[in-house]
This record gives C-alpha cells, sequence and structure tokens, in this order.
C-alpha cells in the first residue's frame, strides 16, 4: 500500500471568485446609482461692448452655393433666373469661395436631367477644392 498523505486534491486549491464578484458589481451600482447627470450649458463670453456695429451680421445665403439643374440641362446657380454656361461653373465656385470660404456645394438635379451635367458640376466642385458636395432631390 502507497500513502498519499502529501498529495492534496486540485479541488482545494481553486479560489472563489464568486464574492469579489459581489463586491464588484454593488460598487457599480453604487456608483451608478449615486452619479449625477448633469448637462452642462455654454455661456457667451461676447459683450455688447466688443461688437462692431460697422460690421453687418453674417448673411446666411452666403453659406451654401446651390446649383439647379433643369430638365434641359440648363445649370442655374443660387437662384439666379439666367443659366450659367458649363465653361462658367468652375470660375463661379473659385469666387463663391473666395467670398465664403465655408461654404458648401449643393446640388438639386431635376430628375430629367442628364447624369453628364451632375458630374461636371461635381468635378468642377472637387477640382476647386470644395469639400462638402451634397445632392439634394428637388422640392
Amino acid at each position: 500500500m502507497k500513502k498519499i498523505a502529501g498529495k492534496r486534491k486540485s479541488d482545494d486549491t481553486k479560489i472563489d471568485l464568486t464574492p469579489m464578484l459581489d463586491v464588484v458589481f454593488i460598487l457599480l451600482i453604487f456608483f451608478v446609482v449615486t452619479a449625477t447627470f448633469l448637462s452642462e450649458t455654454a455661456v457667451s463670453a461676447a459683450s455688447s461692448d466688443n461688437n462692431n456695429s460697422d460690421q453687418p451680421p453674417p448673411d446666411d445665403e452666403k453659406k451654401n452655393i446651390l446649383f439647379e439643374i433643369g430638365a434641359n440641362d440648363e445649370i442655374i446657380l443660387n437662384g439666379n433666373p439666367r443659366p450659367i454656361l458649363p465653361n462658367f461653373i468652375r470660375p463661379n465656385i473659385d469666387q463663391l469661395k473666395a467670398e465664403n470660404p465655408a461654404a458648401s456645394v449643393i446640388i438639386q438635379p431635376n430628375p430629367d436631367s442628364s447624369v453628364a451635367t451632375l458630374v461636371l458640376i461635381m468635378d468642377s466642385a472637387r477640382q476647386a477644392g470644395m469639400a462638402n458636395i451634397s445632392i439634394v432631390e428637388p422640392n
């Protein structure tokens, strides 16, 4: 007969993690319940004394460059009743971008217009360095 007195079972050496997980979950619940979620509001630091009355307020109409493509592929820029020629798309974008560098190009094609005109305007806008180009559906 052999004596096995010096050996232990492997089950006796395991650490039970259940009490530690209970403590972690209780702490998690405590911090979630006691936390207050505040919506911070910004306070404007600009006063009316610092505003220059010489400068007019920014015009909201200059923020976007709107191209409308008609059914016969005529290109209308910013609601101007006179259509522009395809050769003048890029110079017009350059001029309007110089006036307002934060402008974005919005293209509103007619469902009956050709895709070639849309691509022409998009390519001209990309060549002019416009980062934001959007296509919207007509009203």
